[in-house]
């Protein structure tokens, strides 16, 4: 098995070095996997170790700023999506090429469309894309809350994303994505025959060790990626000051990695900012309820199911639950406006009973549709189909 991808996936800050981290972790019980990856940085010898169990062979390739610049300069000449070139190196080529020549594996997986120049055109062994999300749906709504001077790259970027995603369509056999929501914004005539393959929630989050509540509310997410950081934003400037308007001083945390500027500045004596933490298990064992305003971005947000394992009632928007699949009052709450999350927060603090029946139905719901064994079990059968 011949794997492909745009970051080294570990450690797990990202959806989709979470994603690829199980998948890989799944694979290497039936496959020899060789592991081609792009990195920006270094990769600690730590985590090389973590990643080989998996792996027969893993060569990194790096990405340097020069290249980007020269890729990005290329970019707005050509048709194919900014993301594309980003990663995209002629030389990584050439050797990605030479080992295809040398291993001659029996199948391709390759995630993310970004990653697919490198492959695409091989045609010695079936080939799969894990699109994950339709990243142009994404581009699309990004273009709804940019400023006008960003705003023509995302409109851009949709654009070609929507024209990429259906072309590669018919240069692999198999084609899978995160949800069935997904699926339906990849325009192509057969995208009914892209297999739904969702993430999964590690067991450890069903078995988090009780401790102190400290913080009321919860959010969490990689905290550079634009929705996590316009949902961190309106919990801080929406939602606590309609809480403190209705007698209610809660606290917040915002936790996980890379915090931008503008979550950073949130942080106050009710609101702690954490950066990365090594186990993010800890943050949820010591926060009262999971809160989600999701309002741009695709796909199925791990912070949900990881949420809803460890127990807590969680309020998210319907956008967020769609790839979900949760049913509003039994075992998730959903909201849109401001008015109606402080209803929800309010009516989970205040009625045992409901905090204790979301709480206990959302856990089962993921236990028994998000596991990461059965969707690596479909994977793996899809796989294996050659």
């Amino acid at each position: 098995m011949f794997v492909v991808l745009s970051r080294f996936p570990y450690p797990l800050e990202k959806g989709d070095k979470l994603r690829a981290f199980h998948q890989l972790q799944g694979l290497s019980n039936d496959f020899s996997v060789v592991l081609c990856c792009m990195t920006e940085t270094a990769v600690p010898e730590a985590h090389l170790r973590i990643v080989q169990q998996y792996c027969s062979e893993i060569h990194l390739f790096r990405l340097g700023k020069i290249g980007l610049l020269f890729q990005a300069a290329l970019a707005f000449f050509s048709k194919k999506p900014f993301q594309v070139a980003y990663f995209y190196r002629y030389a990584h080529f050439r050797k990605i090429r030479r080992l295809l020549a040398e291993k001659q594996p029996d199948h391709i997986f390759c995630q993310l469309l970004r990653m697919a120049e490198y492959v695409k055109d091989y045609h010695h062994c079936p080939k799969t894309l894990d699109y994950m999300d339709a990243l142009s749906k994404g581009m699309e709504r990004r273009t709804q809350t940019e400023p006008w001077y960003r705003n023509w790259f995302y409109r851009m970027e949709h654009k070609r994303l929507t024209v990429y995603e259906r072309s590669l369509f018919d240069y692999f056999e198999h084609k899978v994505i995160i949800s069935a929501q997904d699926r339906q914004f990849i325009l192509h005539p057969k995208r009914d025959e892209i297999h739904v393959i969702p993430n999964g929630v590690s067991e450890a989050f069903f078995t988090i060790t009780e401790q102190e509540k400290q913080y009321d509310l919860l959010f969490t997410g990689n905290f550079s990626y634009p929705p996590n950081v316009e949902a961190a934003v309106f919990l801080a400037k929406e939602i606590l000051p309609k809480l403190r308007e209705r007698g209610l001083d809660l606290s917040l945390l915002l936790s996980g990695a890379s915090p931008h500027a503008k979550v950073r500045a949130l942080a106050s004596d009710r609101i702690h900012v954490t950066g990365w933490v090594e186990d993010i298990r800890e943050s949820y064992a010591r926060s009262r309820i999971f809160v989600a305003p999701m309002f741009i971005g695709t796909g199925l947000q791990n912070k949900l199911l990881e949420a809803m394992a460890a127990r807590l009632p969680c309020i998210t928007t319907r956008l967020a639950n769609n790839a979900l699949g949760g049913t509003d009052s039994q075992n998730i709450l959903l909201a849109e406006q401001p008015a109606e999350f402080v209803e929800k927060i309010m009516l989970c603090l205040s009625d045992r009973s409901i905090f204790t029946v979301i709480s206990n139905t959302g856990r089962e719901y993921v236990r028994q549709h998000y596991s990461w064994k059965s969707q690596n079990e479909h994977l793996r059968s899809l796989l294996l189909i050659g």
